[in-house]
């Protein structure tokens, strides 16, 4: 199954204002952008679709945990999801990196997209992944599969401390131990694969015995 986060409008900034992301560097130049223009990095529909054909997208992605106080993973948060076809299945936080965005603020962007903005992440100030998960859209080259394109992920465990409030597609948060979250009756339900980034994930941080 493919990856489904869809983006907010990329020219709207956190308080709902519109802004120009290019602004500053068209006064620098003394230039002008047209009208329907104003961040010429975002892809329309189309253009996305083509570049999909023709190169790897970079996605983040993020295994929510929450820890006890010697940071010990306690409960793993998988989410519930619609897609675009009608289908409901379980996958993690994931979307795409934006052009001149950090890993750090892309990850930040999708935990609050998904989880909301009271979830509060902790992010490392600079944040390693556990493991390169590479996505390909015919099955059977990789544990990963994307039936759109050749996707390549940076994938992150990331406790959160807040409440999470789903938003977007993603239609619950579902809490359970780190053992329920690796069972093969659970990887059996998650999209593309990516119930072996969880177990990995996991394994990353000592949570499975």
């Amino acid at each position: 199954m493919p990856v489904r986060t869809p983006d907010p409008d990329p020219n709207e900034s956190g308080d709902g204002a519109r802004r120009d992301p290019l602004s500053a560097f068209e006064s620098s130049i003394g230039g002008s952008l047209p009208a329907d223009a104003t961040n010429p990095a975002w892809l329309t529909d189309v253009e996305l679709t083509e570049a999909r054909r023709r190169m790897p997208i970079l996605y983040v992605e993020a295994i929510p945990v929450r820890t006890d106080g010697v940071g010990a993973v306690t409960q793993v948060g998988i989410l519930l999801r619609a897609t675009p076809l009608g289908e409901i299945t379980r996958t993690i936080v994931s979307g795409r990196v934006r052009y001149g965005e950090t890993v750090r603020d892309a990850l930040f962007r999708h935990l609050e997209n998904d989880l909301g903005p009271m979830a509060f992440p902790l992010l490392p100030p600079q944040p390693t992944p556990f493991t390169v998960a590479e996505y390909f859209p015919l099955p059977g080259v990789s544990a990963f599969h994307d039936d759109r394109q050749h996707a390549v992920s940076l994938p992150f465990v990331v406790p959160v401390t807040g409440t999470c409030e789903p938003r977007q597609d993603a239609l619950e948060v579902t809490w359970m131990s780190p053992a329920e979250a690796a069972s093969d009756t659970l990887a059996a339900e998650m999209e593309g694969g990516r119930g072996t980034l969880v177990r990995l994930g996991l394994a990353s941080v000592g949570a499975l015995r």
